[in-house]
């Protein structure tokens, strides 16, 4: 496993990340899913508070009991739970921020947070406060480094122009490239990094049956597949190094839920290794290049 280093920071990140958002509540099999991850080389796990109401930053908690320092951590803010338990808000607020903290620190045992990212955002956002709390948590050493969360151009800009955040999340696979029109070239200006999510496009590429994907239809969703399925490599691997091939990408983000999928992911990571630039450039050629049609 190769690692990619967040500047400024003095973190770095796993080529590789583990998703945790889709660890089974119902089962006991988390802990497994994660301990084969690390074991494979991966130390960067990303999970969230607002999965499963808290139960997936425990359950992380419990997988890597001993050996917090060998992990870099990653949860998100900014999803209010309501009292009632019938679902959440958005609150980017300083104050909640600040607040919210303290809950994922003790859900997660631990007394920082390698990375706190901001879990989505709009560009009406009162940006000044949101990213002075995640300013005010590094100077008091709750955290080491905070991101956002976010696929929307016009909200990135906005926050480049206001602060340097060591990472921004988006989607980004052979049928999504929409970052590549403006949201890669604005960070890459910048210390910032990507970290990829949906890089397996919900295993529509791999063995999901096909359907609409964005301006896809099911039917074109179907021959990508039977080209990715043609060529001398794994779907997986083919992925993989499609998304690694950004410079400005430090780690993609993949959900796994069981020891199989991780050993998938892993065997794809490795044989990504041995695909040549050449047959990477005749891949990216099959799939053009989308755009947004809002929130540039």
């Amino acid at each position: 496993m190769k690692y990619r280093a967040l500047s400024e920071s003095g973190i770095k990140l796993s080529e590789i990340g583990l998703g945790c958002m889709s660890l089974d509540p119902e089962s006991n099999s988390f802990k497994s899913v994660i301990e084969a991850a690390i074991s494979g080389g991966i130390n960067f796990l990303d999970t969230a508070d607002l999965y499963n109401q808290g139960w997936n930053e425990k359950a992380v908690c419990q997988a890597i009991k001993g050996i917090r320092n060998q992990v870099i951590l990653a949860t998100k803010v900014g999803n209010e739970m309501r009292a009632d338990g019938s679902g959440w808000d958005w609150n980017p607020r300083k104050s909640y921020i600040l607040k919210a903290v303290e809950h994922s620190l003790s859900r997660l045992q631990t007394d920082y947070i390698d990375l706190y990212q901001l879990h989505g955002g709009t560009i009406e956002d009162p940006w000044d406060e949101t990213l002075e709390a995640f300013e005010i948590l590094k100077t008091q050493g709750k955290i080491r480094a905070f991101g956002i969360s976010s696929i929307r151009p016009n909200v990135i800009r906005e926050v480049l122009s206001r602060s340097n955040p060591a990472t921004i999340m988006m989607q980004y696979n052979p049928l999504d490239r929409r970052p590549e029109e403006s949201a890669f070239p604005a960070i890459e200006k910048s210390s910032t990094k990507v970290l990829v999510r949906g890089a397996f496009a919900k295993g529509l590429l791999i063995d999901k049956m096909p359907k609409p994907f964005l301006d896809y239809d099911a039917n074109q969703v179907k021959g990508f597949q039977d080209y990715v399925k043609g060529q001398n490599f794994s779907p997986e691997s083919l992925l993989i190094r499609f998304g690694l091939s950004q410079s400005v990408v430090a780690s993609l983000v993949i959900g796994a839920s069981s020891v199989e999928q991780v050993e998938k992911m892993l065997a794809g990571y490795e044989q990504s290794q041995t695909i040549s630039k050449e047959a990477l450039n005749l891949f990216q050629q099959k799939f053009p290049a989308n755009h947004y049609d809002s929130h540039r």
